[in-house]
């Protein structure tokens, strides 16, 4: 990130792949990767990439409706990301791609993508959204949360510097520890309101990629709301195994959304958490699955 970008210019910038090439059905892209305190690639990250290079290879017009995401190995951010774009089918309304993402040692991730042409007629609900929500300026940014913290904790650093998102959460975040509440009522559920720290004028399909980057900040909370963990748990161990959306409506990331959360299930060391994204105005325009690697020592977890 140059001094002159800000953390959202760098990250739309670094979505933003190029292309090198072609092969066939095979159209090859070329990218950048993010920052993380991990060492390792943001999976977000690449699946916002992947989002996006599809997007290229696909007639004008269609936006993605949905990705199904499988995250083969870690990536390191010290390596570009190779993308290959595989044109499966484009139908009447609807565009199916495969896109793996590659990096020296090997496929990182491969995802199924489809995208549609918008306006096709058929049956029509929606979940509506709570009522009663404090306003998001009323409450505090995961930024300030963190900000006593950045000094010491690279993860907070990376919340207060480098996220592109000011995320506010109503109630207690796991970012400060654990939600004892959340415990005791046998609960993963959260809302969370988020927007973009800054304004940008961007694509509808860039607003969607990054949609999937910024879930991906928060994916895992009810798993570790309702375990009676936070980020912070000694000899934790997470990751994310895979990660399907769905788009609804178009969304402006630059406008405050809501996601509802929680966590129905976890078993086998693997924990399902699912969300929906509000727009501010009620319409639903995302719903979301993950799947996540969650892991603590059973000693560790006793002294947590």
């Amino acid at each position: 990130m140059t001094i002159e970008e800000t953390p959202l210019e760098h990250v739309v910038k670094v979505l933003d792949v190029a292309g090198t090439g072609q092969e066939g059905a095979h159209t090859l892209f070329e990218g950048d990767s993010l920052y993380f305190p991990t060492k390792r690639i943001y999976g977000g990250q690449i699946v916002a990439q992947a989002i996006m290079a599809g997007s290229r290879t696909v007639p004008e017009g269609r936006q993605p409706n949905s990705a199904h995401a499988y995250f083969l190995r870690t990536g390191s951010i010290e390596e570009k990301v190779g993308i290959d774009v595989e044109t499966m089918r484009d139908g009447r309304s609807f565009s199916s791609r495969r896109a793996d993402v590659t990096q020296s040692k090997g496929t990182i991730l491969t995802t199924i993508l489809s995208y549609q042409e918008p306006g096709q007629q058929g049956v029509r609900y929606a979940d509506p959204m709570p009522t009663d929500l404090p306003d998001p300026e009323d409450l505090t940014s995961a930024k300030d949360l963190m900000r006593p913290y950045a000094e010491k904790s690279p993860f907070a650093d990376y919340y207060v510097t480098q996220s592109p998102f000011d995320i506010r959460h109503l109630g207690r975040t796991v970012l400060m520890g654990v939600d004892k509440e959340a415990v005791a009522n046998d609960s993963g559920r959260q809302m969370v309101w988020s927007r973009t720290d800054g304004h940008l004028d961007m694509s509808q399909t860039m607003n969607r990629a990054l949609l999937a980057l910024e879930c991906d900040q928060i994916m895992m909370e009810p798993a570790l709301r309702r375990s009676g963990l936070g980020i912070t748990t000694r000899g934790i161990s997470f990751a994310s195994i895979d990660h399907s959306m769905w788009w609804y409506q178009d969304i402006d990331l630059n406008q405050w959304h809501l996601f509802v959360q929680d966590s129905p299930v976890a078993d086998h060391g693997r924990s399902l958490c699912v969300a929906k994204v509000y727009t501010q105005d009620g319409a639903l325009a995302a719903t979301m699955v993950q799947e996540a690697m969650i892991r603590v020592p059973q000693d560790d977890q006793e002294k947590a």
